[in-house]
């Protein structure tokens, strides 16, 4: 019987903080320890370095999951195990985890098997505090909004038209709406409201995007939380809470260390979904990344045409760099899916089934390829995959000139990504093309819009509901009409419909609502039954977890 990902890491011996910065041009003062094996880094660290080369930013993705599983993240932090087994400085640069899904049905985000960072359970519980600093700033703001009504309401905000929510870091779908204010007239007013899961706070967007901290404050001052009576908008800056929430938000900013089973350099920082929000994470621990190691491997969430499609037309803009090279990883099992077959059914050869299914693949190489960045295709393998059903993706490879590499990170950690670190040192060799931006910014809301759902989906346009296109007038009369644009859909399939898997095509996007994130600097447009705050199923992931007599995690995963 194989061990959980939860025993691998209990039993793997982790060093402590002084080891993994000693290699990375850090001095003392740089590292801020909680504890023996986690720390932040000063944001002083990028002062210092800055006029250090960048190192070469590989970005890895995926096709549309399944509930058969990608193993984006284990691919991840295999692969820059496995170029510190090739001699290679490399750093590891992901999200964190929310305890929403963690809880719910996803499970933990650090990795799996031999390519998993480090301490795991910590991680997948509340890590440093970032996730409930940012739950504080959100919640802090949004009884500054309920006050200044109380007291007077001297911006005379409409009590219909807040559009500022509260939080909390859990799925709860009972929070979705509620009624707040009862009691009499000490108690507040009584208005509509409801609850989104902090990762979907536009806070969380803000703090990742943000390039220090007065630029945070910058951000959180723009953000609009309400309309007048006279549909002005109203922003914490007219507010005058900016200061307080960027105070509350001053550890936050600070990047997370920590390591891999194999005691590669891993920043944790900043944890947006991908389907409802930009599903990267912050600006700063990249850029600290890539001042620290000459490679960076980083993911985005979900498939490439959520998380990667954000990636490179928002997150990008700013950063200032665009990445050298882009990993999608695909399962065998996930092919089969698209193909047709039933989750039950994955473990029998089918190489009818991968056939009808790579057509998914295949679109995010071509979404990829559009943006003119080099892209490897990794296999991520599982001990059900059979020689011929290998075989054949690596024949359509060849067939197609796109690099296919087996991996097998999840089993032999570092060693078993070799050959895809390998294979992107070769690539890099060549000269970098000119990156390739899907839309201007100064293109209208519905082109931006038509551009990503036509190039990235393969749909044959949108369909704007009423509301929508009062938005974008309404928008562009605010002057918002340059941003990029956060597409919030489903994450199993390239269409706005959960169900449609391989390639669907002869289909339009429903934009129902528009949302003006002016603080993160993006227009969310929200299409199909995306929620922004999850329910749980029937059979919570929390009904496994416990803790032994040790003080150990149990049931994590």
């Amino acid at each position: 019987m194989s061990k959980s990902d939860l025993e691998i890491a209990f039993e793997s011996k982790m060093k402590k903080m002084s080891y993994i910065t000693k290699d990375l041009d850090l001095f003392e003062d740089d590292v801020e320890n909680y504890g023996h094996y986690k720390a932040k880094l000063s944001l002083s660290v990028l002062e210092r370095l800055k006029n250090n080369d960048d190192g070469k930013l590989i970005l890895v993705t995926s096709i549309n999951p399944t509930p058969a599983g990608e193993g984006k993240s284990t691919v991840t932090v295999g692969l820059a195990q496995a170029f510190h087994k090739i001699g290679k400085k490399a750093i590891v640069a992901l999200r964190e985890p929310s305890l929403g899904p963690t809880m719910g049905v996803k499970g933990g985000a650090t990795g799996g098997g031999y390519s998993q960072v480090l301490p795991m359970d910590d991680i997948n519980l509340h890590f440093n505090g970032d996730i409930h600093a940012i739950t504080t700033a959100n919640n802090a703001l949004a009884a500054f909004i309920d006050n200044h009504i109380q007291q007077g309401n001297e911006l005379d905000i409409d009590v219909r038209r807040i559009t500022w929510k509260r939080v909390v870091d859990l799925n709860d779908r009972a929070l979705r709406n509620i009624i707040i204010g009862l009691g009499g007239p000490t108690e507040g007013v009584p208005r509509e409201d409801g609850f989104d899961i902090t990762v979907a706070s536009e806070i969380m967007a803000v703090l990742c995007l943000a390039s220090d901290i007065q630029d945070l404050k910058a951000r959180l001052k723009r953000i609009v939380v309400a309309y007048t009576n006279e549909k002005r908008p109203v922003t914490v800056g007219d507010l005058n809470v900016q200061g307080a929430l960027t105070l509350l938000l001053k550890d936050a900013i600070k990047p997370n260390l920590v390591q891999t089973i194999e005691h590669t350099p891993a920043i944790i920082h900043g944890g947006p979904f991908a389907n409802i929000a930009h599903g990267c994470n912050s600006v700063i621990a990249t850029k600290m990344a890539s001042k620290l190691g000459d490679y960076v491997i980083t993911e985005a969430g979900f498939g490439a045409d959520l998380g990667a499609e954000k990636f490179l037309n928002i997150k990008t803009r700013a950063l200032g760099v665009t990445p050298d090279a882009v990993v999608i990883v695909a399962t065998i099992r996930a092919l089969k899916m698209h193909g047709g077959v039933h989750k039950t059914e994955l473990a029998t050869e089918n190489v009818s089934a991968i056939k009808d299914g790579i057509c998914n693949l295949e679109k995010h190489v071509e979404t990829i390829q559009k943006f003119n960045v080099p892209v490897v295709v990794a296999v991520n393998k599982f001990i059900t995959d059979s020689e011929e059903e290998i075989s054949f993706i690596q024949q359509w490879g060849r067939e197609n000139n796109i690099d296919v590499v087996l991996t097998e990170v999840w089993e032999h950690g570092g060693l078993g990504g070799v050959s895809l670190a390998e294979t992107i040192v070769s690539l890099l060799k060549k000269p970098k093309e000119p990156f390739h931006y899907l839309y201007d910014l100064n293109d209208s809301i519905e082109t931006k819009i038509t551009k990503i759902v036509k190039e990235v989906y393969g749909a044959d346009g949108i369909n704007l509901s009423t509301k929508a296109k009062k938005q974008i007038q309404e928008f562009n009369e605010n002057g918002w009409g340059n941003l990029p644009i956060c597409m919030a859909k489903t994450q199993y399939s390239l269409s706005d419909q959960p169900q449609a898997l391989g390639r669907p095509s002869g289909f339009k996007v429903e934009v129902r609502e528009l949302k003006a994130s002016i603080g993160a600097g993006f227009i969310v447009a929200l299409t199909g039954n995306v929620l922004t705050m999850p329910g749980l199923p029937k059979k919570p992931a929390a009904l496994n977890m416990d803790i032994d007599e040790n003080g150990r995690a149990l049931g994590l995963f």
